[in-house]
């Protein structure tokens, strides 16, 4: 399967019913898709460590605080939602189709 990396904007409301927008970096998966927000990745490697098939690397760019972020192989990702699990800042998204 071909990795395509899409770009995304989401649209959340906050408590204060000001509108943020954050851009996801998309990739779609074998069973679903993977999508990363760089604004609120800080760089942890939580994902990292607790990834069952490895995929899950540091990037060249950096995220929210100017700390490296996470990208993923997304040929090799079974979609397990594991990473987003265990994400404290909900930067992750995998959506199994």
């Amino acid at each position: 399967m071909a990795t395509e990396n899409k770009l995304q904007e989401l649209a959340t409301t906050a408590p204060s019913a000001q509108e943020q927008r954050f851009t996801g970096e998309r990739w779609l998966t074998a069973r679903g898709s993977w999508t990363i927000f760089p604004q609120l990745c800080k760089g942890c490697g939580l994902c990292i460590e607790r990834c069952p098939v490895a995929v899950i690397s540091w990037a060249s760019d950096f995220g929210a605080y100017g700390t490296n972020r996470v990208t993923v192989d997304a040929d090799g990702c079974v979609t397990c939602r594991t990473c987003a699990y265990y994400c404290p800042d909900a930067a992750l998204s995998v959506v199994v189709n």
